[in-house]
């Protein structure tokens, strides 16, 4: 009789038990669209990244990573390149059809550059450097020269065969698996996680 309580009781635990699991509701991924959408727009302007504290080409290098991660995430766009010389062409042409509605704006900060190595006498590339670079991104209504977007992302990261032009820091960036070009792609990334569409569970 004792056993046979029980396997009654038993049973009615795992029956109320099993029963609860099984409506706990079933968890899905959904893709949701980017926050920053581009298409409407259509013509995006893209003019080149200023740099500070800095020279070489490392701004040139972030602004095409930026462009490519820009075409890659979204379709019906076309992007414009500009320099700093065309703003007042493009912005007095806002408002025309054949125009660029919005442009993206950048800047590359480089700080707190701490050399592992030192010098040799003919300034030749340091061992190792400790660099901190920061990338703002924004986007620009050209019709009102309103700021629409903006977004950074800043890094720190130790590097090798970095060289000194007149005490300040040189960059040649080319390949995008390179020490600069990980830096690179990882500040771009970040800065344009707003313009992807992106997986989220619900």
């Amino acid at each position: 009789m004792r056993v046979q309580r029980i396997l009654i009781c038993f049973v009615i635990f795992a029956a109320t038990f099993g029963c609860g699991g099984s409506h706990r509701p079933v968890r899905q991924r959904v893709l949701l669209p980017p926050t920053l959408n581009l298409v409407p727009h259509h013509n995006i302007g893209l003019f080149l990244f200023s740099v500070e504290n800095a020279k070489g080409n490392l701004h040139e290098f972030a602004t095409h990573r930026f462009e490519e991660y820009v075409l890659a995430a979204q379709n019906g766009i076309e992007m414009r390149e500009f320099t700093s010389a065309d703003s007042s062409r493009v912005f007095a042409a806002g408002a025309d059809s054949n125009g660029c509605p919005v442009a993206f704006f950048g800047h590359l900060k480089i700080s707190n550059v701490k050399p592992r190595g030192g010098l040799t006498a003919g300034l030749a590339p340091v061992l190792r450097a400790s660099v901190t670079v920061e990338l703002s991104v924004w986007l620009m209504n050209t019709r009102t020269g309103g700021v629409m977007w903006r977004r950074s992302s800043a890094s720190t990261e130790e590097i090798g065969g970095l060289s000194f032009i007149g005490g300040t820091p040189s960059f040649s960036a080319r390949d995008p698996n390179d020490a600069y070009g990980h830096l690179i792609n990882q500040l771009v990334y970040n800065v344009t996680y707003d313009v992807r569409s992106t997986w989220v569970d619900q």
